[in-house]
């Protein structure tokens, strides 16, 4: 990108900030707490469904546990970490779900 509209982005951006009276901390806030909330993620899978390992357990969980899949075949790096001591993150070539209706991505059946 050259400078020239490296500029012109930048103070159209601050203009924006300045008429809804957002301040730079604001930002520097939303995306701390962004980044927190991506690293309480404990449990991921191959369609991008996310679970912090609180709360209600939710359907997509469910439904491969309930199918025979270990809960430790999602664990993310971070979980695994926490966990065992050591980082082991999900093996997604021997995923018994791939093909079927519990590995289809439902937005792009919508679409």
């Amino acid at each position: 990108m050259d400078e020239r509209k490296r500029d012109s982005i930048v103070a159209y951006l601050r203009r924006r900030m300045a008429e809804f009276g957002i301040e730079p901390e604001d930002i520097a806030t939303s995306i701390a707490a962004d980044q927190e909330r991506l690293r309480a993620v404990r449990f991921r899978d191959a369609s991008g469904n996310t679970w912090d390992g609180k709360g209600a357990t939710p359907q997509w969980v469910v439904q491969a546990t309930s199918a025979g899949q270990s809960l430790d075949h999602f664990a993310t790096d971070a979980a695994a970490t926490r966990e065992s001591g050591r980082p082991a993150g999900a093996d997604w070539r021997n995923d018994p779900f791939a093909g079927t209706r519990l590995a289809t991505n439902r937005s792009v059946e919508a679409a």
